[in-house]
């Protein structure tokens, strides 16, 4: 069916208490991937998105197979996998892309062994992967707002030492910053973000609405302020416009979503080439530098 975009239409929309919770959800979701995914963008880390997915899968598993709230033992594993991964992190200090590695592994086998234990490739699992309009129940929105607001909270007590840490890791250890007790407490907020919006943009492409809306900002950006808030306009275009098409399309809403985050990267890149918009090509130092020359 063709998709008119209308302000009423948006509002009748909000009629529907399924998509009063989608919207809320999404809106929570859309603040929660880029307070995260600008560090991880910085740092380099952005396969560590892709482990906590393959890790959410198999506690979704577990939750379907043992009869308990699939989001409840997704955050359970999550934050098991996140003390592991801390753990291999210190092991192998450096190689720490080694244990990223390792738990994307641990996570893709254990959700192939629970799924085939269970024995059915049912819809709830289906839902978890691709995300979903109508199956985000007010239990899930509770779990969302109250653990969105705790990842926002504890990124802003340590915005200050990310800074740091972002720009030099060991510089940060010299200046006398907690780096490990930092870098857990970061990783455990991760875990948690993603294990969250999961529910709204699915497993599979939870970890792209935590970069490419970030990838999005650094292209027009000329500072870190600048870069987050243009990463969170264009996460928050990303979710409310991805649920209404999913909604009039009666799509997967994660493949809309991500679908016009890409589209909104895609501007802003041939933006910056076409109307020199934008700052220097290495954005994450100078953004970082920016921030630290400012006392951010």
């Amino acid at each position: 069916m063709p998709i008119r975009i209308e302000v009423l239409e948006i509002f009748e929309l909000l009629e529907y208490g399924f998509m009063q919770r989608a919207f809320a959800a999404g809106l929570m979701v859309a603040v929660l991937c880029p307070t995260i995914g600008i560090f991880i963008v910085l740092r380099r880390l952005s396969m560590i998105g892709e482990m906590f997915s393959h890790v959410s899968l198999a506690g979704v598993a577990l939750g379907v197979l043992s009869g308990v709230y699939p989001l409840a033992t997704a955050v359970g594993l999550s934050l098991f996998a996140a003390a592991g991964l801390e753990v291999l992190r210190r092991t192998y200090r450096m190689f720490g892309d080694l244990a990223i590695a390792c738990m994307v592994s641990f996570g893709i086998s254990l959700a192939v062994v629970l799924i085939s234990l269970a024995q059915a490739f049912n819809l709830a699992i289906f839902f978890y992967l691709f995300g979903s309009v109508i199956a985000i129940t007010g239990q899930d929105l509770q779990l969302i707002l109250i653990l969105g607001i705790l990842v926002l909270a504890l990124v802003y007590a340590l915005q200050k030492e990310l800074f740091i840490i972002a720009f030099d890791e060991e510089g940060a250890r010299a200046a006398g910053v907690r780096v490990d007790l930092v870098n857990a407490l970061f990783v455990v907020a991760t875990a948690l973000t993603i294990t969250l919006s999961m529910r709204v943009v699915g497993i599979l492409l939870v970890s792209s609405l935590i970069t490419v809306p970030v990838a999005a900002a650094l292209q027009l950006s000329r500072s870190f302020r600048a870069t987050a808030c243009y990463a969170y306009l264009f996460a928050m275009i990303s979710v409310l416009l991805g649920l209404f098409i999913a909604f009039h399309a009666d799509l997967a809403p994660g493949g809309s979503i991500v679908l016009t985050s890409l589209g909104i990267f895609a501007i802003a890149a041939l933006s910056r080439k076409f109307l020199g918009i934008g700052g220097e090509r290495d954005e994450g130092t100078r953004i970082i530098g920016t921030a630290e020359g400012k006392g951010l």
